[in-house]
């Protein structure tokens, strides 16, 4: 199926003048993109429709509010489009361009023309992973990889391979929702997939579905080829207030993925990026969504963690009462962190760690 991509605003027939107005003024900030299968899947009769939200523009995002970097990804940027923030994974940035530009992206920076974090070119990755034996797990992402032609890809997951101590390949990828005909009709990729996803060494796609309507019979089929050519594959997404900050919705969506052999990972705590502020649901009231949501959903499908990815690691909410949140660190740049667990006074209105007042545990009494 022919898919065209949109990245002009006069080109969007299903918006009246005032929302192409927004568009056009929020786009000479952060970047507009669309195509046409995805937007067959809004309903442009409601203005507050959950997949509108994710990728038409809205005038809050140029609210001052937030960082560009907000897990400060640059402070483990260890050469040209390549990141090690724990151990064992490395992160190659290898574009700058998604099948379309979600308005909640926490690295939308890398969409802004004075911006060159992401390249095409990865030697320089690859010879740092070479270098790093204790790189068990590479994650392709930017952008989305399968922007990418099939080629390129070919030769990027090929020279992965060629580093013995490398056994995992993730590609992190929204284009199973946003296009998934780039799958299901791309033979070639699914070869790929094929031929370097071994039983010891698999590759790994990390899918972006964030909403149940997401999950149609078309990105089924997608999901369902490369499951087929030997990928394992699992979702992640952010909690993004008027997206899926529902419990229904939530259950819905991790009980669908479940069943299509896709389930999810990680939830995400919306990060505060710039102009983000208006997607981001503050942690108390996402910990008792994200409880309440597993109360509709099997052992296989509540496998996933609430988190933060903070600059200092994945942090996991894993407890609210009526005085204190309990965090851990799932994971953490610092090994001394790993698995500890933190007490922070309740806060109802903090959305990041940082904003958190920080207690002993020490004086903690558990409450029934």
């Amino acid at each position: 199926m022919k898919i065209t991509y949109i990245t002009h605003p006069e080109k969007m027939h299903q918006l009246n003048s005032e929302s192409k107005k927004i568009i056009k003024e929020v786009s000479e900030v952060y970047a507009f993109r669309t195509n046409t299968y995805y937007n067959t899947l809004i309903n442009w009769d409601d203005p507050a429709d959950a997949l509108r939200r994710i990728i038409i523009p809205e005038k809050s995002e140029l609210d001052k509010w937030g960082s560009l970097d907000p897990s400060n990804e640059l402070s483990y940027t260890v050469s040209k489009a390549c990141q090690h923030k724990y151990q064992d994974t490395a992160v190659l940035l290898v574009n700058e361009v998604c099948g379309a530009f979600c308005r909640y992206c926490f690295r939308k920076r890398l969409f802004m023309n004075e911006n060159d974090e992401a390249s095409y070119d990865i030697r320089e990755g690859l010879d740092y992973i070479s270098a790093h034996p204790e790189i068990t797990n590479v994650l392709l992402t930017g952008g989305d990889p399968l922007i990418l032609g099939t080629r390129h890809l070919r030769k990027i997951i090929s020279d992965i391979r060629n580093i013995p101590h490398v056994n995992i390949i993730r590609i992190g990828t929204k284009m199973t929702a946003f296009n998934p005909f780039r799958i299901s009709e791309d033979d070639e990729l699914l070869q790929v997939i094929k031929e370097f996803s071994k039983p010891k060494k698999r590759i790994y796609i990390m899918n972006h579905f964030d909403h149940p309507r997401e999950i149609t019979s078309e990105a089924i089929a997608a999901v369902t080829k490369l499951i087929s050519a030997g990928a394992i594959c699992v979702n992640q997404c952010p909690l993004i207030k008027g997206v899926n900050d529902d419990s229904k919705v939530l259950a819905d969506l991790f009980k669908r993925l479940s069943f299509i052999g896709c389930p999810q990972y990680y939830l995400f705590q919306g990060r505060p990026t710039e102009g983000n502020q208006s997607f981001v649901v503050p942690m108390v009231q996402g910990y008792f969504l994200f409880e309440e949501s597993k109360k509709y959903i099997s052992g296989l499908a509540k496998r996933v963690k609430y988190v933060m990815s903070h600059s200092s690691g994945k942090i996991e909410i894993i407890g609210v009462d009526d005085d204190f949140i309990f965090l851990k660190y799932h994971r953490s740049r610092d090994k001394k962190l790993l698995g500890k667990i933190r007490l922070f006074k309740r806060n109802d209105y903090a959305s990041w760690f940082d904003e958190l007042e920080h207690l002993q545990m020490k004086n903690y009494v558990c409450k029934n």
